[in-house]
């Protein structure tokens, strides 16, 4: 039983989702994390519980396959524990506020010198450099201003945030890339390096075709959004438009519910087939519709011909109607959709948990299967749970030295 990152010891000192985020993929790839919090514990525990006392479904699902341990780092025998740890780990994980770490005296500098084959891995809002680097930001600052919130929606409505966290998650699966670089680097040179993951820059990068469409905007409008765009000088808000080269939108299905929707993809090499399917001969010949250029033209007429026969049928029954003719299209799934859908049931995407105070719960699967990569998904860790099973295996502490630094103040408020 193979794991992708054995050998490879984490010390992650994030929370809420960023990081955890990063953390957690490691971890499902084999990685030992070792999540560090202050006595108080991740704030996460505590947000959006459903069980009084319990922690939250926020926390769970972000933290599974980590071990806990609890260190105090404002009292000397807390830093000791965590400078300790620290010569014994590949990769430390923060991402606290603006000069946190800094003002506890552990910058990159102080660490490095500490132990120069670790690699320290931090996510930011904006970085560490420029105008903004001493803002805080959240997963919705993200959006708005690494230029999502403005090209999602509807022209006539106010920008929306994605339900995607691609702010903190979006953020989290970029310094995981990050930290496997430079994990690769190490094994040539043998140090360790600084890596970075700013939210903003993250989410710029995740809306690079809006990018891509900013600057085609300088040599003429662009035909395949459904709102005009003449006057434009920023992409705009293209509602349920493809954004690609292609026309594509949500169309309404019975019985009409708030996600009785399919996405439908109309290339051109399925134009006439969808036709006739549609609207027999007389739909594959009428001239609004004969070239893509014409259909962007008319698109509007388009989309309603193709909910009116949408109007017959539900989402599920229409996608296997349109993937018999190579259609590529996907119904609007919910959440209770995906938590009981057959495919991701098979793909190991929602998997069944146990913990010791909450009992059964789901989580979201790893994304990322790899052939030789046998790691199966374990609860999250409660509060400190393996302080000492951790100061033992990894530091070799006696149960001595363990209570001596318990009294000096090292785990606890």
């Amino acid at each position: 039983m193979d794991k992708a990152l054995a050998g490879v010891r984490i010390l992650d000192m994030t929370h809420v989702q960023a990081g955890p985020t990063a953390s957690q993929l490691l971890a499902w790839l084999g990685a030992d994390v070792i999540k560090l919090e202050p006595p108080s514990g991740d704030i996460t525990r505590g947000q959006l519980r459903d069980i009084p006392g319990v922690d939250s479904l926020y926390f769970t699902m972000l933290n599974c396959n980590k071990r806990s341990i609890t260190v105090n780092m404002k009292r000397p025998a807390g830093k000791e524990v965590f400078e300790a740890l620290l010569q014994e780990c590949d990769v430390i994980m923060e991402n606290f506020g603006p000069g946190v770490l800094e003002r506890l005296g552990y910058t990159w500098e102080a660490i490095h010198a500490r132990n120069p084959r670790i690699i320290m891995a931090s996510i930011k809002g904006f970085g560490s450099t420029g105008p903004y680097a001493e803002f805080k930001a959240y997963e919705n600052v993200a959006q708005a201003m690494g230029g999502a919130m403005s090209t999602t929606g509807f022209e006539d409505g106010p920008p929306l945030v994605t339900g995607a966290q691609i702010g903190d998650s979006g953020t989290g699966l970029h310094l995981a890339i990050g930290i496997l670089a430079a994990l690769n680097a190490r094994h040539r040179t043998g140090r360790g390096q600084f890596v970075e993951v700013a939210m903003m820059d993250a989410v710029m990068n995740l809306c690079r075709v809006k990018f891509r469409d900013h600057q085609r905007l300088v040599h003429g409008p662009l035909p395949e959004f459904s709102v005009p765009t003449e006057q434009c000088t920023a992409t705009p808000r293209g509602g349920n438009d493809s954004g690609g080269g292609q026309l594509g939108n949500a169309i309404r299905c019975k019985p009409g519910g708030p996600n009785d929707f399919i996405y439908v993809v109309v290339q051109e090499v399925v134009w006439e087939a969808l036709a006739r399917r549609v609207g027999g001969e007389e739909m594959v010949n009428d001239p609004r519709f004969s070239t893509i250029g014409e259909r962007r033209k008319h698109q509007g007429q388009m989309w309603q011909i193709l909910e009116d026969f949408a109007a017959n049928y539900t989402k599920r029954e229409l996608m296997a109607l349109l993937n018999e003719l190579d259609v590529p299209c996907g119904p609007i799934m919910s959440t209770e959709d995906l938590a009981e859908d057959e495919h991701v049931q098979l793909r190991e995407m929602y998997v069944p948990l146990e913990h010791p105070q909450r009992g059964g719960w789901h989580n979201v699967g790893m994304p990322i299967k790899l052939s030789n990569n046998h790691v199966p998904m374990t609860r999250s860790p409660l509060l400190g749970e393996h302080t000492d099973e951790l100061l033992h295996e990894i530091l070799q502490w006696s149960p001595e030295t363990i209570e001596r630094h318990r009294q000096e103040g090292a785990f606890g408020k």
